[in-house]
């Protein structure tokens, strides 16, 4: 019988309310007991005296590029990368080659995920076959084979007429829909936020209203249909008026929003550095503080990092040419901590909250506490550990972050999985 026992930290578990001094003892794989004053009774003993104990994090939207894009990131590289971040757990979106639109793709990752990954790899599979949003995917059998909800992420389902379909069919089945909000005629041909600051630099923009209109319509789908409906990566002002707004009205309406559109503004893109280049696009700062009163006042359900690999060789192009998309996993918590929790925008335990019990809801996950017989999920956390983020160094296989350099105060110190610690910072 393997035992893991975590004494002498500040447990933090959202889901039961428990706010206190206590240790967290481990038996094979599961949650045995949180009290203090444990007996070790043989178990491996971890020192968690002036750090917080949470629930493993759960990051509800990453790229893994597998299968397909391995040159940028497997499921071995991302999974160990999210338990440097800090994350128990990892939903890989469906834009691999092939696509994740059948039962036998999901049935891969799962299986690689089963045999390679440091963390817990969920799967999102795809609305409609080829993400191409014209003939739905098979959601019914992905759904057998093991995916938690369904997205065609950056690749939006244009259709109404499809969409609505589709909602009415995951509903039927009981898992979400995620849209990466964004209509394809306005943003046609750009590369950052629509504005200023791209009239500067002379690239061709995309408006905030790109992603507000089709905001709009999925609100109304999710209305007619009764589906759960959630925009990932919220990033405009008008945007999360419109959640709060749908949430008000009783609809099964969710959001995520990422660390970047909550840091950084559109005013970071400068000499045309690829690596401040993402969809959707930096915006501006009053879309920032609007993110930051999403997060605050409850309208944002998640955190999520949009964990995003390139090559180098794609991403050292021109910045008109260059793909879109960062890295996350490894900076996400450093950001979180300096933006929202130091300043006091949110307490650590809504923090803890947004990367927990908010994307478990969403997803219908068996995760997110430190419940009894609960898996034994765990990160460890030091709000007041500085530390500095070199690229060069990330578990990642890609490295267009641009966050290199920057120094931290705040992150995770341990990542514990299934009662195994599969990180530690050293």
């Amino acid at each position: 019988m393997s035992k893991l026992l975590i004494r002498n930290g500040r447990v933090i578990d959202p889901a039961s309310g428990l706010d206190r001094s206590a240790d967290v003892a481990i038996e094979d794989g599961v949650i045995a007991r949180v009290a203090p004053g444990l007996d070790p009774g043989g178990a491996e003993v971890f020192d968690a005296g002036g750090l917080v104990v949470a629930p493993g994090f759960i990051d509800m939207h990453v790229h893994l590029r597998d299968p397909g894009q391995e040159y940028a990131e497997t499921i071995e590289s991302g999974t160990r990368a999210a338990a440097a971040g800090g994350f128990t757990s990892v939903c890989c979106m469906p834009n691999t080659l092939p696509v994740n639109d059948s039962a036998t793709v999901t049935s891969y990752i799962v299986e690689r995920a089963r045999r390679f990954a440091t963390v817990n790899v969920f799967p999102i599979g795809a609305i409609t076959k080829g993400s191409e949003g014209e003939e739905l995917a098979a959601i019914g059998s992905m759904h057998k084979a093991g995916i938690v909800a369904c997205s065609d992420d950056g690749r939006p389902v244009m259709n109404a007429r499809v969409m609505r379909r589709a909602m009415e069919w995951a509903h039927s089945i009981g898992i979400p829909v995620i849209n990466h909000c964004e209509d394809l005629h306005l943003s046609a041909g750009g590369d950052m936020h629509e504005g200023a600051a791209s009239a500067r630099l002379g690239l061709r923009g995309i408006p905030g209203a790109a992603e507000d209109v089709m905001v709009a319509r999925d609100i109304l789908l999710s209305r007619l249909t009764g589906a759960r409906y959630h925009v990932a990566h919220l990033s405009t002002g008008t945007s999360a008026a419109m959640v709060r707004q749908a949430k008000a009205l009783g609809l099964p309406v969710s959001c995520e929003i990422c660390p970047h559109h909550f840091v950084l503004t559109d005013q970071h893109v400068s000499e045309y550095d690829s690596n401040f280049k993402m969809k959707p696009p930096l915006r501006t700062g009053g879309d920032v503080d609007a993110m930051l009163t999403a997060i605050a006042d409850g309208t944002a359900d998640a955190l999520a990092t949009d964990h995003a690999p390139h090559a180098g060789s794609e991403k050292m192009q021109e910045f008109e040419r260059c793909p879109f998309g960062i890295l996350g996993l490894e900076t996400a918590l450093g950001l979180t901590f300096e933006r929202l929790v130091h300043p006091g925008v949110i307490p650590l335990r809504r923090m803890i909250e947004l990367y927990t019990t908010g994307p478990a809801r969403l997803l219908s996950l068996d995760r997110g506490t430190l419940a009894e017989g609960a898996p034994a999920d765990v990160t460890v956390l030091d709000p007041d550990s500085r530390w500095t983020y070199d690229v060069n160094q990330s578990a990642s296989k890609s490295r267009n972050s641009p966050f290199d350099g920057w120094t931290f105060r705040g992150g995770p110190v341990a990542t514990v999985v299934a009662g195994t610690i599969v990180w530690q910072r050293q």
